[in-house]
């Protein structure tokens, strides 16, 4: 249990890292020229490199869930607190990789190419709430970490 604890944290750096830094990227780097430029080619390096990443997060969170019974709890103790986060992770997780799948549709297809209008709103909303999103699992992932 206490190696896929070290993966998944690991995984969680590189992950959240990531996307700060591109975060970061969008925010101060202010020459679109520039930016379409480092889009370009560390974008679908930056895809493969998180796919993995959630890869094995998802992985390394699904077996350290099963064994620390967690679906037990979901079962038997559903109203109690760590039924509740356990709930909110999960959730948070998929709309995560759902919106990880719709960005990286979009990327992949338009590489190089020109976005359409509803492309644009799709990738660039996709993309804010993976950051947002992030940041929401990381204090519920705290928060369950606490409680068990």
């Amino acid at each position: 249990m206490e190696l896929a604890l070290y993966f998944h944290l690991l995984a969680a750096t590189a992950w959240i890292g990531g996307s700060l830094f591109l975060f970061a990227l969008g925010i101060f780097l202010k020459d679109k020229n520039a930016q379409k430029n480092v889009y370009e080619h560390i974008g679908p390096l930056y895809g493969y490199f998180e796919s993995v990443w959630l890869a094995v997060l998802i992985a390394t969170g699904t077996y350290m869930f099963m064994g620390h019974g967690l679906i037990e709890v979901l079962r038997e103790a559903p109203d109690s607190q760590l039924a509740h986060l356990a709930w909110m992770k999960i959730s948070l997780v998929a709309a995560i990789t759902l919106f990880t799948v719709i960005h990286m549709y979009i990327a992949f297809k338009t590489h190089k190419k020109e976005r359409s209008k509803t492309e644009l709103i799709l990738s660039r909303g996709s993309s804010m709430m993976i950051f947002i999103l992030n940041l929401i699992i990381l204090w519920y992932a705290a928060e369950l970490r606490t409680v068990l």
